[in-house]
C-alpha cells in the first residue's frame, strides 16, 4: 500500500532462514533500510538502493522516512534483527508513522531462541535488554533461583555482566553466552560469574542467567518498602513503613511518570519504578550530595533510568514533562510549590505529600480545603531497649494528604 512501510524481522542465519513473505518484501523493495550487518545478508537478493542506519539513529529517522516514504513514495523494507516489535525498530516505526501505516513481518526474537536452546520456560523468564536501558537494570531481576535473559550491546557485556554479579553477591551464578544465534556461526560460551574464564567474543549475543546467591547476600523483595538499610542516606529518607504507605497511595502503573520533589535519598522515585520496567521518574532535590546520592541509590537497587535534577522547587521544575503523579516528600512549605506541581500534573493523575512539621500539615490542611482529597496520619512505633527491658520508642507522626485531579470530560460520542 502507498505510505506504509514493511518491517522485516531477520535473524543471523540470513536469507536461508527467512520465510517466503519476508523474501517477497525484500524483492519488491526500491529501498531497504537496515543496519549494515542486517543489508549484508540481503544484498545478493535484491535490486533495491541499500541505505544503512545513520549514527546516531533515532534523530535521523524522521528525516529518512520522510524522504524515502512520504517524499519519493517509494516501497520501503525496513530490516530488524529478529522479532521487530521485541525491543525493536518496529514499535519506533509504529510510534512515528502509525500502527496502520507500517506491516509487520516478524521473526522468532533472540530471546525465542535463547529459551529454546536453553530449555527455559520463556513464561518463567525475565528480558532485560542493555541495548535500551543502563546494564545496572539487570538488578531489579535478580533472585535466588531466577533466570534472566540479558540482550547484550556487544562483546564486552558477557564480561561486565560477570563483574556486576559477582560484586552483588551473586557470583556463583551460570552465565551462558549465546552467540549468532540461529546462525552458522552458532556458538555457547558457559562459566559462572566470579570465575568467568572467556574473553570478549562475538558481538551478536544473548546471556543467560541461572541466579545463585552468596550466603548472607541481601535479597529484596518486589513490593513497596524496602529496608531503610538498602539505601545510602544522611537521614533525608522516607521510612520503610511511610515509604510503603505512600506508594500504595500513588499507585504505580506501567508507563506513568512520577515527579518526585525533595527526593532526599530518593526512595520513592526508585521505588515507583522498581513496580514496572515502563514506570519512569524525575527526582528534584535542591542538596547536590543528596542528589549524587539518590543516583547512586538508583543504579545500585536496579533502576538506573532514575532522572535526577538539582534544582529547587519550583523553578527547577520548569521544563520538565508533565507528570501522572506528584509526590512532596521536601519543600512543601516553599511558596510556589504545591500550586506548581498541581498546575503541572496531568488530568486524572493523582498528588501525594507528606509532611512532619506544623507548618508543612498547615499547608496541607489549606490544600485540602481548596483541592480536597484525604488527610491520613500515620504513627510508627519500634521496639528499642529500655534498660534490661524492651520498649516502644515512637517515630514522628506523619501526615499524608492525597488528592485526584479531576480528568478532563470526554466529549460525547452521540
Amino acid at each position: 500500500m502507498p505510505g506504509t512501510v514493511t518491517v522485516v524481522g531477520i535473524g543471523a542465519g540470513g536469507w536461508a532462514t527467512l520465510g517466503e513473505e519476508g523474501r517477497r518484501a525484500v524483492r519488491a523493495a526500491e529501498v531497504v533500510l537496515g543496519g549494515k550487518r542486517q543489508l549484508e545478508l540481503v544484498a545478493d537478493h535484491t535490486g533495491a538502493e541499500q541505505v544503512a542506519w545513520p549514527s546516531p539513529m533515532l534523530p535521523a529517522l524522521p528525516g529518512l522516512l520522510g524522504h524515502h516514504v512520504d517524499g519519493a513514495g517509494r516501497t520501503v523494507c525496513v530490516l530488524a534483527s529478529g522479532d521487530p516489535m521485541f525491543h525493536g525498530i518496529g514499535a519506533t516505526l509504529a510510534r512515528l508513522l502509525g500502527p496502520d501505516r507500517i506491516r509487520v513481518v516478524p521473526h522468532p526474537s533472540s530471546a525465542a531462541l535463547a529459551c529454546a536452546r536453553l530449555g527455559w520456560p520463556a513464561e518463567d523468564v525475565t528480558v532485560v535488554s542493555a541495548v535500551t536501558r543502563p546494564l545496572p537494570a539487570v538488578r531489579r531481576a535478580l533472585g535466588p533461583g531466577r533466570r534472566v535473559l540479558v540482550l547484550s550491546t556487544g562483546a564486552q557485556t558477557p564480561g561486565e555482566l560477570a563483574a556486576l554479579l559477582a560484586a552483588d553477591g551473586y557470583g556463583p551464578s551460570r552465565l551462558v553466552v549465546l552467540e549468532q544465534l540461529g546462525g552458522p556461526d552458532e556458538r555457547r560460551r558457559e562459566g559462572t560469574a566470579a570465575d568467568w574464564p572467556h574473553p570478549p567474543g562475538d558481538a551478536l549475543n544473548v546471556i543467560g542467567v541461572e541466579c545463585v546467591a552468596m550466603p548472607r547476600t541481601r535479597v529484596l523483595g518486589e513490593t513497596p518498602g524496602l529496608p531503610d538499610e538498602a539505601y545510602d542516606h544522611d537521614g533525608q529518607l522516607t521510612k520503610s513503613e511511610v515509604r510503603a504507605v505512600t506508594l500504595a497511595l500513588l499507585a504505580p502503573r506501567p508507563a506513568l511518570l512520577l515527579w518526585d520533589v525533595g527526593a532526599g535519598a530518593g526512595s520513592i522515585g526508585i521505588e515507583w519504578m522498581r513496580a514496572h520496567p515502563s514506570c519512569a521518574a524525575v527526582a528534584v532535590e535542591s542538596h547536590p550530595a543528596r542528589a549524587e546520592r539518590a543516583a547512586a541509590n538508583a543504579a545500585r537497587l536496579g533502576v538506573p533510568g532514575l532522572q535526577v535534577v538539582v534544582g529547587r522547587a519550583p523553578e527547577a521544575l520548569t521544563g520538565l514533562p508533565a507528570p501522572d503523579a506528584v509526590f512532596v516528600g521536601g519543600g512543601i512549605t516553599a511558596p510556589g510549590v504545591l500550586d506548581a506541581c498541581w498546575s503541572a500534573l496531568r488530568p486524572g493523575g493523582r498528588l501525594v505529600a507528606n509532611a512532619v512539621t506544623v507548618e508543612a500539615e498547615a499547608v496541607l490542611a489549606d490544600g485540602r480545603a481548596r483541592l480536597g482529597g484525604t488527610l491520613t496520619r500515620i504513627a510508627v512505633s519500634r521496639a528499642a531497649p529500655v534498660g534490661g527491658f524492651t520498649g516502644w520508642r515512637p517515630g514522628m507522626p506523619v501526615t499524608t494528604w492525597c488528592v485526584d485531579k479531576p480528568a478532563e470530560p470526554q466529549e460525547s460520542t452521540r
